[in-house]
């Protein structure tokens, strides 16, 4: 089994090293990788996300274990671009590396030289070499905002590998009680429910908002439908809503933001005022003449969220929904596509009623039209979706708390 997991992971490093000589994140995945490990003197906490959703996540629980233990290093390690080059100069790390690929000698050499007191994983990716080598080292491993679903392969028969490597974890934090479950099914009896530390990020976030003065300018005291995290299939939809709801300004925050994908939305929009956020400095009219803005940059989208009225979150027409707490924080109604199922906090709120899925034109229309003619659901599907995420914070203490009472250091 170890030689097929072997064999995986190489096929995997020689499929990515083929797509970086024509994709610009294979390339940095490749080349960020040959960043020498610099060693410590002393002794350092790692904290590892798969990419920046994964830290946004997470960054409560670093946050509180920076401030406490403040003579250990923190370093940080991403998997993917997406996560790195957005925070590789974050003041909350002493260092930030591309994790190594997953093979013995590499986590032999990491842990040789940012000597970890303990790691923290947020939320999933189980790297066998790695928490083998910290399990050897009795170094503890924990994994924070923990999800597991019946279908994944812990629970198969073909699944031996995967279930040792949940055998190396020292605690785990799982987000509900099947979660729990599941693992004490596999004998794993390290294991607390504590939530999810997501709940306390985007409600600090939505208490102490960054303001955005431009923003502010184009709503002008309009309406605002904000899309977050979009694909083609999410801005072919949303495309033709401006000319049915002609008195709101839409804000179109897209999942990527290279130029053909920018002008691929911009020629969406052609029919209406579109402009780039990058392009308000050099406008020569207001901005609040314009009706679509297409914000062309990344780190925004969570502070976006406290002018809008109404959030779309993309990626359910594809692999599945992005973050929903963002604007759900901000008590707005939460409208996605239909692959949600994975995602339990999607799944809560359209039970409680604050978040509506959609399939197609016919359904976004009839759901934005049933919360714009009938004030009362509007402002009760809002106190909805601010509550649930009010209900559910304080995950971060309970984990920190635990931790320490594990590392008295």
């Amino acid at each position: 089994m170890q030689l097929l997991y072997k064999a995986v992971i190489q096929l995997y490093f020689y499929l990515i090293y083929f797509a970086s000589f024509f994709n610009t994140k294979a390339k940095l995945w490749i080349v960020g990788r040959k960043v020498k490990i610099q060693p410590l003197n002393g002794h350092s906490i790692w904290f590892h996300f798969a990419s920046l959703g994964e830290f946004e996540q997470g960054r409560p629980v670093l946050e509180q274990i920076k401030a406490t233990y403040i003579d250990c290093k923190i370093i940080i390690t991403f998997f993917s671009p997406s996560g790195f080059e957005v925070k590789k100069n974050t003041t909350l790390a002493d260092a930030v590396y591309y994790l190594p690929l997953d093979t013995a000698k590499n986590a032999r050499e990491f842990m040789d030289a940012i000597k970890p007191k303990f790691a923290v994983f947020t939320k999933y990716e189980y790297w066998y070499y790695f928490f083998k080598e910290a399990h050897m080292r009795e170094i503890p491993v924990y994994v924070i905002s923990g999800i597991f679903r019946e279908g994944q392969i812990f629970f198969k028969w073909y699944g031996w590998l995967n279930r040792q490597i949940l055998n190396y974890v020292s605690w785990f934090f799982v987000q509900d009680a099947n979660s729990a479950t599941l693992l004490k099914s596999l004998g794993i009896e390290k294991v607390s429910v504590s939530g999810d530390t997501r709940f306390d990020r985007v409600w600090e976030n939505a208490q102490n908002p960054k303001t955005i003065g431009p923003i502010a300018d184009f709503k002008n005291q309009h309406k605002v439908f904000i899309a977050g995290s979009t694909w083609p299939p999410d801005e072919k939809l949303i495309a033709a809503l401006p000319k049915r709801f002609t008195n709101w300004k839409f804000i179109i925050v897209p999942h990527e933001v290279g130029e053909e994908k920018l002008k691929n939305i911009e020629l969406l929009f052609s029919g209406f005022k579109t402009l780039r956020f990058s392009l308000i400095a050099k406008l020569q009219t207001p901005i609040s003449d314009f009706q679509v803005l297409i914000i062309d940059n990344i780190g925004m989208l969570s502070s976006l969220y406290q002018y809008g009225d109404i959030a779309y979150i993309g990626g359910g027409f594809g692999v599945g929904i992005h973050n929903t707490l963002e604007a759900a924080a901000f008590g707005l109604p939460v409208v996605f596509g239909p692959n949600y199922g994975k995602f339990n906090e999607a799944c809560q709120l359209i039970k409680i009623q604050a978040a509506f899925s959609i399939n197609n034109n016919e359904d976004l229309l009839n759901i934005i039209e049933k919360l714009l003619n009938e004030p009362t659901v509007y402002q009760e599907t809002c106190e909805k979706a601010l509550n649930f995420v009010k209900e559910n914070i304080d995950a971060t203490s309970l984990i920190v708390e635990k931790i320490k009472s594990q590392n008295l250091l």
